[in-house]
């Protein structure tokens, strides 16, 4: 998922005649995002660094998604600009009046004037940040709910009270939540070959791949940070069809030790397993599609924040298609 720079309503509350520019909406002021380590430690134009070394990997691996209607934040206000940066950003845009001349006039007065900050606060370079908004790609063009402009926060101190979008560890864990990769969920079946119908069949996962995952995503520039982990807490089996039975009979699966489930062997065909299914029907010339979702539970830890609030737990699962036969017999 991708972070960028909201539209430049971050610099004003309303989007200035001409267009375009700082205040023009077009989100151009995105910085190249980068990384280290084959993408396990990357930093982004929101000013977050997320570390995912301790993530998913594998082809199969995806994105768990909410048990609820829960989504990660919309937008957020992070740190952006050092004084001189943020001068050197602005000026250009204001002597080609890319903003309209009465826009630029405004502007003026609230970063050089002293109404409120004079010269773009350079005589407290190093002593904070300029800070503005992002926006979470993956909601629709034009959203805008964080419009206010940039404003400055010096090291150390909260930003102000009436920007509850401002980066917290509580963001961060949330927007670390979307970048979390689990192992696919393709189930081992046996005995091998074709299932037979009315003959238990055992469901186990590899349990090495299934152990707790996490993202860390920090801002370096004000020393906060935040982990989230997703641990593996159950399989639900779901055979595709109402002629079946599943084991347990409720098809949920619990994870014992690390283990999914109990790998089948050689004498135990007659056994009901501890995690499986039973057709009653033949699949025909088809297949039924079996599908196999592990639930994670999500948890975090932050800076600075005791028994932080439960994030709701994610679903991942995946089809895989399963051919039932009647059980052969030879009549002499």
């Amino acid at each position: 998922m991708a972070w960028t720079l909201a539209p430049p309503a971050a610099l004003a509350d309303q989007t200035p005649p001409g267009g375009g520019g700082l205040g023009g909406g077009n989100g151009s002021d995105s910085d190249a995002s980068g990384n280290a380590d084959g993408d396990q430690l990357s930093a982004t134009a929101s000013g977050i660094v997320y570390d995912r070394s301790k993530n998913g990997t594998g082809a199969k691996t995806g994105a768990v998604t909410p048990a609820t209607n829960w989504t990660p934040p919309a937008c957020w206000y992070a740190p952006k600009y050092t004084p001189a940066q943020f001068k050197k950003y602005v000026e250009p845009i204001w002597q080609a009046e890319s903003t309209g001349h009465q826009w630029d006039l405004e502007q003026k007065k609230r970063y050089v004037d002293g109404e409120p900050y004079k010269d773009f606060n350079q005589d407290k370079a190093g002593e904070g940040y300029w800070w503005t908004s992002f926006s979470n790609d993956s909601y629709p063009p034009g959203w805008d709910a964080c419009k206010k402009p940039f404003f400055w926060v010096d090291k150390g101190d909260p930003p102000p009270a009436d920007i509850p979008e401002a980066i917290t560890p509580e963001i961060l864990a949330k927007l670390a939540y979307a970048e979390v990769r689990v192992p696919g969920t393709e189930v081992t079946l046996a005995p091998e070959g074709p299932t037979k119908v009315n003959l238990p069949t055992w469901a186990w996962l590899d349990g090495a791949e299934f152990k707790p995952v996490s993202v860390t995503a920090s801002v370096p520039d004000i020393g906060i940070e935040a982990t989230t982990t997703a641990e593996p807490v159950s399989l639900k089996i779901d055979p595709g069809t109402k002629d079946a039975e599943t084991y347990p009979a409720s098809g949920v699966c619990p994870i014992n030790d690390g283990k999914i489930g109990e790998p089948y062997a050689k004498g135990k065909a007659d056994q009901d397993p501890p995690c499986g299914v039973k057709y009653l029907r033949s699949s025909g010339d088809g297949s039924y599609p079996l599908k196999a979702t592990v639930t994670w539970e999500i948890h975090w830890t932050g800076t600075g924040v005791d028994n932080p609030e439960k994030l709701p737990d994610g679903e991942f699962g995946a089809d895989q298609e399963v051919v039932v036969e009647e059980i052969q017999s030879i009549n002499r």
